[in-house]
């Protein structure tokens, strides 16, 4: 579904990340995968193999976003898609609590590093004069109340409304937006849910399917958004919940 396409996958170090560069590798793309310590992508790299490149960065930093797009099509000549997935969750308690550092870092990274990484993708392709696909990942936590993971859930639903906007202003540009919605997945970023028997059962009985979800679970929806198969999908929110936000 991807051959020959470069995709960029930020917080490709692990967890979902990780999942989504392994797919767009096994369905043809190459890949670069961006995330803060250049060590933790070398190892992702070495199991992916010659089609995958790591690039470190922080993708809060807007000069390091460039850098590192710079740097890709440097190698690979080209960036044909962008996952927007690096993301930081540093407070886990009552939302009027959350500490001034910890909203800031919260919105540097889930919000503004978004951009930036739109921002750089669409300037590139502007420039080759062709099209592109941007995939946010967003959460059920910016759909729903978002109780212990407030400032987070807010940074989610900042997320679904670029997403929605830059669908709108890219369009004209053949540069699709969309965003994926999960719930609750096994990683280490929601091991205090997942790694809480009564946190983690408060989220699974409520969910149809009855359980959490494993990372790859989420990158197939994201291969197909950044597909020629989704070629009229744009402003869309996947939701990849196991039922969870549907009753």
């Amino acid at each position: 579904m991807l051959k020959d396409k470069v995709i960029v996958v930020t917080g490709a170090s692990r967890g979902i990340g990780e999942a989504i560069a392994r797919a767009c590798v096994d369905a043809g793309a190459r890949v670069v995968l961006a995330s803060r310590k250049q060590a933790d992508l070398d190892r992702v790299a070495g199991a992916l193999g010659e089609r995958a490149l790591a690039i470190a960065c922080h993708t809060g930093k807007a000069d390091e976003v460039e850098a590192m797009l710079a740097k890709a099509v440097e190698k690979l000549g080209r960036v044909d898609g962008w996952v927007n997935n690096a993301a930081t969750n540093p407070y886990f308690g009552p939302m009027i609590d959350t500490p001034d550092a910890a909203i800031d870092k919260t919105f540097e990274v889930n919000v503004r590093g978004y951009l930036y990484g739109a921002r750089a993708l669409v300037k590139h392709a502007r420039a080759r004069g062709g099209g592109a696909s941007i995939v946010n990942i967003a959460s059920v936590a910016g759909i729903r109340a978002a109780p212990m993971q407030g400032i987070y859930g807010a940074t989610k639903a900042a997320v679904i409304s670029m997403t929605q906007t830059l669908a709108f202003e890219l369009g004209g540009s053949q540069i699709r937006v969309n965003a994926i919605a999960p719930g609750l997945v096994e990683t280490r970023f929601a091991a205090a849910i997942v790694g809480n028997p009564m946190l983690r059962d408060h989220v699974v009985n409520r969910t149809p399917l009855a359980r959490h979800a494993q990372p790859a679970e989420v990158a197939g929806a994201a291969v197909y958004l950044l597909s020629d198969a989704a070629s009229f999908t744009t402003g869309s929110v996947m939701v990849v919940d196991g039922g969870l936000t549907s009753a």
